[in-house]
């Protein structure tokens, strides 16, 4: 099923930080800028806030109190969940003789990916999606992880003995993830794994001039280069279509004659494509509220740099 969004008026914004609990509070009203950085990488995706002129006695609270940040954004007819994370560091400083701010850095399933530690076992013709399962579940007890799209199609020989099962919980995903040809990482607080060009199984967005595009997207060697208004639609694996005829074709480097060709990420015919990465930026009290994304062709392999990172992982 396709979406197309429409047209987007009114800006909406929510920023809560909370505690281990879930309460917290709401900084929704105040003046914040951040920057959020998503991948489908196995490292944990980012965010950098910063909330402006806070009182002490609330800065002071939230450096004490205040472990998880969840932040929405969009539009009033299209809201939505754009980070769920973990504190890892507050800072305070001035921009100016009368404007303060507090910055929180954070990482999507940060305790996870760096703390959760299996200790367990599988019994002879576990296949590796029980494998996967066992690690997500660990991170789940650990470091509140939850499950999300794992793929059913997760292939490898059954285990032809028992397998102990110790180390980081991590290590284990990405070794059945690597053997079954899937990619995996960490979105708003859920474990997802796909297949190689397999696709999030949500809504696509369509986009053009009048559902959010912004400027022209832009053939590159990472993949399709593009911008658009704010749009929590936008997951890490899901189906976006572009008009093949909106985007700007690269101009290919000179080679020597017995070089390699250089191969580009190609242009969709049908306007289909993955997204693999997304930056979502904005001020409540400015102009930024964009995302800039880079997608390949749904039946495209990733670039070659982009395997050598996750195998680097």
């Amino acid at each position: 099923m396709e979406s197309i969004t429409g047209l987007q008026y009114i800006r909406k914004f929510n920023l809560l930080l909370a505690d281990d609990s879930g309460q917290g509070l709401d900084f929704s009203g105040l003046k914040v800028v951040f920057s959020i950085k998503k991948t489908d990488h196995q490292t944990p995706n980012t965010a950098d806030i910063r909330i402006y002129n806070l009182n002490q006695m609330t800065v002071e609270k939230a450096k004490k109190e205040f472990t998880r940040v969840v932040v929405q954004a969009g539009y009033e007819s299209n809201f939505g969940v754009i980070f769920d994370g973990t504190v890892k560091q507050y800072r305070t400083g001035k921009e100016n003789s009368t404007d303060t701010y507090l910055d929180i850095s954070a990482g999507d399933g940060d305790v996870a990916y760096n703390y959760a530690v299996v200790n367990g076992t599988l019994h002879a013709g576990a296949t590796q999606l029980e494998q996967i399962q066992l690690a997500t579940l660990t991170m789940q007890q650990q470091g509140g992880i939850r499950p999300g799209f794992i793929s059913n199609d997760i292939a490898g020989a059954p285990l032809a003995r028992g397998k102990v099962m110790y180390g980081p919980a991590r290590d284990y995903v990405r070794q059945s993830a690597r053997s079954s040809g899937a990619t995996w990482s960490i979105q708003d607080g859920k474990l997802q794994v796909l297949k190689t060009g397999e696709l999030l199984p949500v809504q696509a967005v369509y986009l053009n001039s009048k559902t959010g595009l912004v400027g022209t997207p832009e053939q590159t060697n990472d993949g399709i280069k593009a911008r658009c208004l704010l749009n929590p639609m936008l997951k890490i694996g899901s189906k976006i279509k572009i008009n093949e005829a909106s985007i700007q074709t690269a101009k290919l480097p000179d080679t020597t004659k017995d070089a390699a060709p250089n191969k580009m990420p190609s242009i969709a015919a049908d306007g289909a494509y993955r997204i693999l990465s997304i930056d979502f930026t904005g001020d409540t009290f400015g102009n930024d509220w964009y995302c800039d994304f880079i997608c390949i062709d749904v039946d495209e392999a990733a670039p070659v740099k982009k395997q050598v990172k996750d195998a680097e992982d």
